[in-house]
């Protein structure tokens, strides 16, 4: 081994980078804080044993034996946690690798599909053309999945790009009020927003805010229930600008509510009444409100509904 890799792996922030983890969280600084834990117990030890034992060898004999346990302890255990940490690292390299293989020929299917719906090859029977259809929609539902599996890589790996800058939240929320109108429409919901005017630009990723206030008017409607409104809330909070939607959904259960941020999960009644998720959606919109240096957090009873919040820091 060159002197070099030795040097690359006694660094601490070069092996959590790799990990794709945050420094506390890293094996190698684990077992640093063991060795420091170690080396005061071992100092503690010897004090001890030199105070009630008479005999030197006696004493030298105790505190190497329980240096040594205590060695192989945080060996095991640090090891324990590498190995936890690469077989997560390798499954989010995994899900990255595949989900860009997928992408390209899912983008020729989509595109060899709007080439057939739209006449330019002849006409189609009615039942050709409702069978393209469905399988226009499972691709666009599939290319949705796709999208968020990257996403949840980049995340996990740290390399989402964070491009913050200052703009209007309302405006922001507006426009996507008005390309979810089709959508609540054929629902039977009604969008309702309620902003308090003048209220200062944020700062955060516009592009990455506008995915995660999809997200939740999209869930919105996806869980209410028919002939319902959904009440879309935005004031000022102290330095920050308070975002909150509210349905009169099937709400979540509260033995589900501890693992509603979790990947791939969805709570029972949400599978009952909605089949079709990934259960990634409310993880990467924690995810990114964290990242802005903002705060996500919800209210919810089954059977009567939800209410979703986050904050975003305001331009100072």
């Amino acid at each position: 081994m060159s002197f070099k890799k030795i040097l690359n792996e006694l660094n601490i922030f070069n092996q959590c980078s790799r990990y794709g983890l945050s420094f506390w969280q890293c094996p190698q600084f684990l077992f640093l804080v063991m060795g420091l834990i170690i080396i005061g117990s071992t100092l503690t030890a010897y004090a001890i044993g030199n105070r009630y034992i008479k005999d030197p060898e006696m004493v030298t004999l105790i505190v190497l034996a329980i240096a040594a346990v205590l060695f192989v302890i945080a060996s095991v255990i640090t090891r324990s946690f590498e190995r936890l940490a690469e077989a997560s690292r390798m499954k989010s390299e995994f899900i990255s690798i595949v989900s860009h293989q997928l992408r390209s020929p899912l983008t020729n299917l989509r595109w060899a599909l709007d080439i057939l719906m739209s006449g330019d090859l002849g006409q189609m029977a009615p039942k050709q053309q409702e069978y393209l259809t469905i399988i226009q929609e499972n691709g666009l539902r599939m290319g949705e999945l796709i999208s968020d599996l990257l996403t949840v890589s980049r995340i996990e790996t740290a390399t989402l790009p964070l491009q913050s800058q200052e703009f209007n939240l309302e405006g922001l929320i507006r426009n996507l009020i008005n390309e979810f109108k089709p959508f609540a429409s054929a629902s039977n919901v009604q969008l309702n927003l309620e902003a308090g005017g003048g209220l200062p630009s944020v700062v955060a990723d516009p592009s990455q805010i506008k995915q995660v206030v999809a997200n939740l008017i999209d869930n919105a409607i996806r869980y209410s229930a028919s002939n319902r409104e959904i009440t879309i809330k935005l004031a000022r909070q102290d330095n920050n600008a308070y975002f909150s939607i509210k349905d009169r959904g099937v709400g979540i259960p509260k033995e589900d509510q501890k693992y509603i941020f979790q990947k791939f999960f969805r709570s029972r009644n949400a599978l009952h009444y909605q089949t079709h998720g990934s259960g990634l959606g409310l993880f990467i919109a924690k995810s990114i409100i964290e990242r802005s240096q903002g705060k996500i957090g919800f209210q919810s009873e089954e059977g009567k509904g939800s209410i979703f919040w986050f904050t975003l820091p305001i331009k100072s």
